[in-house]
């Protein structure tokens, strides 16, 4: 065992984190906290992952749930194509394996929503493989310890930084030293002002020698956010209101939404809602008071998004760029998965719909 893994595996068994799917003999909890903890911090993923295992305890659970339901319980974690990959490659698990979730990385990388990183996480972790990973945190971690200047967001340095987590990995102990790796990355090696004091590698790291820590990795150039402008429709009818239930495939598939869409140049809020709910449903609607204005950033790019109460004028709904619509009455808009801001629309309508009664 070299003296970076040594120094690295010492500091794990002292400061590595309690965490609610490790030291648990489940391949299952481990595959679910791996794909939760993609893009989202620890902090909260553990009360997801906490319901999600009790109401999806098992694979074969999993599997036989329907689509819906898996949504639902994924509702406010974001990523969406997580949750529908999870799903269908727990079905898959179920038809070709058994319901047994394969040891090797290769077969691993075969199942919906796993890439290199992931497979090799589950291996390691919870088969015990001997198999490195790279992350963004462990990408930043060896990118300091060894002073690397190629851009870890491209192939040529993320083939060097795949390489010396492989030369460094310490046989037989690859799940612990990719958990301590995580964990170094999360609490000591930060993305801005390094706590280089505190690391247990800080008398190897090349970087922090040079005085170059702050400045790895090297990253390529990020590109300038877009912002659109967005609307949404409240129909109302006898009642209830209109939910549309987006593609499966794409930005947040399988959710439900108040139909809408992109403000086009030139055009007023009211102008580019009616032209959406003309082409997506096929019926004509008047524009009436202003429900509310709501701000949310996705992974690339930004939306502000004006509601908007209406009322069909001509025409009846279709599903013509959904998978379905619904009427649905506000006291049971909580039984349809949706997005960040389409539940905060619903839920003010719940309160109102609460308070009127």
């Amino acid at each position: 065992m070299g003296e970076l893994s040594r120094r690295l595996l010492e500091w794990y068994e002292r400061q590595g984190r309690r965490l609610p799917w490790r030291g648990v003999d489940d391949p299952y909890a481990v595959w679910v906290s791996e794909i939760m903890l993609q893009q989202t911090r620890v902090e909260a993923v553990i009360p997801y992952f906490e319901r999600w295992m009790k109401r999806f305890p098992t694979l074969s659970a999993l599997a036989e749930a329907s689509e819906q339901e898996v949504l639902s319980a994924w509702e406010g974690l974001g990523y969406y194509s997580r949750a529908r990959n999870l799903w269908r490659a727990a079905r898959q698990v179920v038809a070709e394996y058994g319901g047994r979730l394969p040891e090797d990385p290769a077969a691993l990388q075969k199942l919906p929503g796993i890439g290199r990183y992931t497979a090799a996480a589950i291996a390691s972790i919870a088969f015990g493989r001997d198999v490195p990973t790279l992350d963004g945190n462990l990408r930043r971690v060896f990118a300091r310890l060894f002073d690397v200047d190629a851009p870890a967001d491209l192939p040529a340095g993320e083939a060097i930084l795949w390489s010396l987590a492989e030369e460094n990995l310490p046989p037989g102990r690859a799940g612990d030293y990719n958990q301590a790796l995580m964990d170094l990355g999360a609490t000591i090696c930060l993305p801005r002002k390094p706590r280089c004091p505190a690391c247990p590698l800080a008398g190897l790291c090349r970087a922090r020698a040079a005085g170059t820590q702050e400045a790895r990795p090297v990253l390529k150039p990020k590109k300038e956010t877009p912002h659109y402008l967005v609307t949404a429709a409240v129909l109302r009818r006898d009642g209830k209101v209109l939910l549309a239930q987006r593609p499966r495939s794409g930005l947040l598939g399988g959710l439900w939404e108040f139909p809408g869409g992109k403000v086009q140049p030139g055009e007023s809020l009211a102008d580019g809602l009616r032209r959406e709910i003309r082409e997506e449903l096929g019926a004509d609607i008047r524009v009436g008071e202003e429900l509310g204005v709501y701000r949310h950033a996705y992974t690339h790019f930004r939306i502000t998004l004006h509601a908007f109460l209406c009322e069909l004028t001509d025409g009846e709904p279709r599903p013509l760029a959904a998978a379905d619509l619904a009427w649905v009455a506000p006291s049971a808009l909580e039984d349809y998965p949706m997005g960040k801001v389409d539940r905060q629309i619903a839920r003010r309508l719940k309160a109102e719909f609460l308070s009127a009664e």
